[in-house]
């Protein structure tokens, strides 16, 4: 007997583990489309791009601000986690920093929408404001500093104002598909160049 309930656990485990495998790649999919559709694209088109039915979104995530939230969970940890890896293959700290700063755009384009899609659990959303501090800012800072460490960027910039700089910035994109705040960001980066001895 004691064999059979060993047996039957390794199915449950692997089951359990395909889940979390299709709802990571579900909620990708969906990260990408709000980026470039916003936080109110068709449900069907997110389906299309993770390639799975509709009803598997909706049993995953019942409603439309139930995806969003795991959607900028998603995004955080995946900013989070990119950072060190950055650090540790790009060319150079401001090369690392740059990437994780596009990263990081991709994210704010869809924290724009969150408000309004979680509507009033504005409990919630400070919540998830929060987490967002607590796992990004400390990234943040590592490529600074290593930037600064490496004499690319002057030093002085904090983390926190960094990144609510990018976020400002980014304000705009939704109302105007004119604007590109990437083109503002970067000036704002080379700005935080130290200028090349000649």
């Amino acid at each position: 007997m004691p064999a059979t309930g060993q047996s039957e656990g390794r199915p449950a485990r692997s089951k359990r583990a395909d889940a979390l495998r299709n709802q990571q790649t579900l909620l990708t999919a969906a990260a990408a489309v709000f980026v470039t559709s916003g936080v109110n694209a068709p449900i069907r088109e997110i389906a299309a791009r993770a390639g799975v039915g509709m009803g598997t979104i909706y049993r995953h995530f019942p409603t439309r601000a139930d995806l969003v939230v795991a959607v900028y969970r998603h995004q955080v940890e995946a900013c989070a986690e990119a950072g060190p890896t950055l650090l540790a293959n790009a060319d150079s700290p401001l090369a690392a920093l740059r990437q994780w700063v596009d990263l990081f755009i991709d994210f704010l384009v869809t924290k724009h929408g969150l408000a309004n899609a979680m509507q009033s659990d504005s409990s919630g959303f400070d919540a998830l404001h929060t987490y967002f501090l607590d796992r990004l800012v400390p990234v943040c800072t590592q490529l600074l500093d290593a930037a600064v460490n490496a004499g690319e960027i002057r030093p002085g910039m904090h983390a926190h104002e960094l990144m609510r700089g990018i976020g400002n910035l980014c304000i705009g994109h939704d109302s105007d598909p004119r604007y590109d705040p990437r083109r503002l960001v970067e000036l704002l980066l080379r700005g935080l160049q130290r200028p090349q001895s000649s």
